[in-house]
């Protein structure tokens, strides 16, 4: 146990979710004695396990509700464990919510001394502190306002300043960069670089992934109370970035699916505005399998496959599709024309190929038409058809832009 500085073994918490509203002492003695319990039972922890190490940058990620704040809030001694143990070789210094430990009502003066004082320090300790903690929040204009007329942002500098100068062995940080500007972010990495080189241990609870590929020597994936992954921190969260994946495939289809019970009229496609010559009548995105999905990977194969139907005599066909980002700009439009592609009429489909998809992760809407030839009157033509959402892992997460173009370096 010399160098680990925390352990969490099998720790388990269930709370209590009411269903209806107690507001007199008889409600409450009915309630006591009713056979419905009023409330259900959520598992924020699963029988959870893990150790971090002395002077370890540990991650720990997931989706709002998979238990992360809960566990932070269990090994701050906020909360106790249902089962289960953790055992801590060190102090803690832990900023877990904007506002914990905080008056409103005093002044930012006032705070830093309550503040402080609740994580340990003396009168003496904050005396001598007291200006570098102020100066390190840059709140010094402000100092002696009262805390309910600071932003956010200057809340969460104060709070933060005042834990990383309770020069504790631990280090508990909740969200820390999800309020501030990108100056107060990058002092607190430092800080926490800082730390780190101090022999000290830091735990930070983020949704920022690059974050934890950059900085965390390990991470630890959490999903629905459980630990799903634990490990080298670039594959936690590309882990984390596959899961985000398959709960928005699983969130389009379930849309996608709903928008098609509106157009089925006793299991047959209602086509009874459909006068087209030509008409299309869907749109894939099919992946190397040829499972039709809407969420890719950067670098995945990609086929955008159009389904057509033909209703009258045609001697030329031209299809084309256009990929846009819904926060604005073209990625690409191509047509078969400008391609010179023949487009077979006896087979009802189209397929527009992708060996390597090159977009980098956002969201995009696909419009589709087709054309006798060039592109002017269109039989059909469908704007924002379809929406194409992309992922990026590892290296390609942090590119900027919409496309990854093949580069190297020279020196």
């Amino acid at each position: 146990m010399n160098d680990i500085a925390i352990s969490v073994k099998n720790v388990s918490k269930t709370f209590k979710i009411p269903h209806e509203k107690v507001s007199s002492l008889r409600g409450a003695a009915v309630s006591a004695f009713s056979r419905n319990k009023g409330y259900e039972e959520f598992k924020a922890l699963d029988d959870v396990s893990f150790e971090v190490k002395k002077g370890e940058f540990f991650g720990i990620i997931g989706r709002n509700g998979s238990g992360k704040s809960t566990l932070l809030k269990i090994l701050a001694g906020i909360y106790q464990t249902d089962k289960g143990s953790v055992e801590i070789d060190g102090r803690i210094s832990p900023f877990l919510e904007l506002g914990i430990g905080f008056n409103p009502e005093l002044s930012g003066r006032d705070n830093v001394y309550l503040n402080a004082t609740v994580l340990g320090l003396t009168k003496k300790e904050i005396d001598k502190k007291f200006d570098s903690i102020v100066k390190f929040s840059e709140l010094e204009r402000f100092i002696d306002q009262k805390l309910k007329n600071y932003s956010s942002g200057m809340q969460v500098r104060l709070a933060f300043s005042v834990s990383i100068h309770a020069n504790r062995e631990i280090l508990l940080m909740d969200e820390v960069l999800a309020v501030g500007d990108n100056n107060f972010q990058s002092k607190c990495i430092r800080e926490f670089t800082k730390y780190k080189n101090q022999g000290k241990t830091v735990i930070l609870v983020t949704h920022d992934t690059l974050v934890v590929e950059k900085y965390c020597d390990r991470a630890m994936l959490l999903r629905n109370g459980k630990i799903l992954k634990i490990g080298k921190a670039i594959d936690v969260a590309n882990e984390y970035v596959y899961e985000n994946m398959s709960d928005e495939e699983k969130r389009i289809s379930d849309e996608q699916a709903e928008k098609e019970k509106k157009v089925v009229v006793f299991g047959k496609v209602d086509k009874s505005n459909s006068n087209k010559i030509v008409e299309i009548t869907g749109v894939e995105f099919l992946d190397k399998n040829g499972k039709d999905k809407s969420v890719f990977e950067t670098g995945d194969e990609l086929d955008i496959k159009i389904d057509f139907e033909i209703h009258g005599e045609i001697k030329e066909l031209n299809f084309g599709i256009g990929l846009h980002a819904v926060s604005g700009g073209q990625i690409f439009g191509y047509n078969t024309q400008m391609d010179n592609i023949d487009v077979d009429k006896t087979k009802n489909s189209i397929v527009l190929h992708f060996n390597d998809l090159p977009i980098l992760k956002g969201e995009y809407i696909i419009n589709v038409g087709c054309w006798k030839d060039i592109e002017i009157n269109p039989y059909d033509l469908k704007l924002s058809y379809k929406v194409l959402k992309i992922y990026s892992s590892g290296i390609k997460n942090s590119y900027r832009g919409f496309c990854d173009i093949k580069h190297s370096w020279n020196s």
